[in-house]
């Protein structure tokens, strides 16, 4: 059936500043997919990422590409393979599901053949700063049952060491965002065993990973920037113990679940994570959340506003969403 486009950036203000080892931010720039076949409306959001080489033109443009096909009968299915992994067919992947599940009158888990979602234990994310700040950080969030702890410079060990004596009953994951190097590994890990943290995201860069092969884990170690969507499974055997699924690398909610599927079959442990965004992100998320050891999925929380119909979070639950917000 033909179906039109709209395609739209959004500008959605951080509450105060968000900061990674990569640099801060003030707002989440994303963008915003509709499709309509004139009686029902499906909604999907991306967020484009640099790291990747994603622009909000290069994302706007890719999805422009495809209005002629949708309006020639372009489906879900062919969307998979029309289209790379990564934020543009994400978007479009997602108001696929949400358009398919207007349109029969069921939920996109029924459709998908899963269990109706339950809610879910979500972290909650420390912005990088000085030891200091992180530690009044985590004494503010310190009934959290998951806190996930940005790293990434010199004085790292002082700064999970500030967040876990603020912090002493909370369970700590960290996210080093590439920006460790084989030469400080060893004394970094160390500092996160000593802290308790029982997850450490991305270590080295992508490029050089290949180190944590050599180096014996004493905390599990996920793969974010290393994993993608399931053709970057062999590449991470004997490195990590757990990947990392975010729906706007893997392309969408489509191949999200099936990475899932397959990454478990090799032995990964899951995590579910997400970019800075809405609760229109976080949506289709929390149904591949659904059989994750981790759950990431507090964008709309580092925002200063979320959109109406948003999820809701219930000190450290996250409910599934409801039909006026998708799917």
């Amino acid at each position: 059936m033909p179906l039109s486009l709209t395609v739209r950036t959004e500008r959605w203000p951080v509450a105060g500043s968000f900061a990674i080892a990569r640099g801060s931010r003030t707002e989440a720039v994303v963008v915003m997919v509709e499709l309509s076949d004139g009686t029902h409306t499906g909604r999907g959001e991306c967020v484009p990422y640099r790291r990747y080489g994603e622009t909000v033109e290069k994302v706007m443009a890719a999805i422009e590409d495809q209005r002629d096909a949708l309006a020639h009968g372009l489906d879900r299915a062919v969307l998979q393979t029309v289209m790379t992994p990564g934020a543009a067919r994400n978007a479009l992947d997602c108001a696929f599901w949400d358009l398919e599940a207007k349109r029969a009158g069921r939920p996109v888990h029924a459709l998908a053949g899963l269990p109706p979602p339950r809610p879910l234990t979500t972290a909650l994310t420390l912005s990088f700063g000085t030891p200091e700040a992180m530690g009044e950080a985590a004494a503010k969030a310190a009934g959290r049952v998951l806190l996930k702890v940005k790293l990434g410079g010199d004085g790292d060990p002082e700064r999970i060491a500030a967040v876990r004596r603020a912090a002493p009953h909370a369970e700590l994951i960290v996210d080093a965002n590439e920006s460790w190097s084989a030469g400080n590994l060893a004394e970094n890990l160390a500092a996160c065993t000593a802290a308790g943290v029982t997850l450490v995201e991305q270590p080295l860069p992508q490029s050089q990973d290949d180190a944590l092969a050599e180096f014996p884990h004493t905390i599990a170690v996920c793969a974010d920037e290393s994993a993608h969507d399931r053709s970057s499974l062999d590449r991470l055997a004997g490195k990590y113990e757990a990947i990392n699924i975010k729906l706007d690398k893997a392309g969408g909610l489509t191949e999200a679940l099936k990475l899932a599927e397959e990454g478990e079959r090799r032995g990964f442990k899951l995590m579910v994570g997400c970019m800075v965004a809405t609760s229109l992100s976080m949506a289709p998320a929390v149904l591949a959340a659904q059989r994750a050891r981790v759950v990431d999925l507090d964008g709309p929380l580092i925002l200063a506003r979320d959109r109406p119909h948003g999820l809701v979070y219930e000190q450290s639950l996250v409910h599934p969403a409801t039909p006026e917000l998708w799917g």
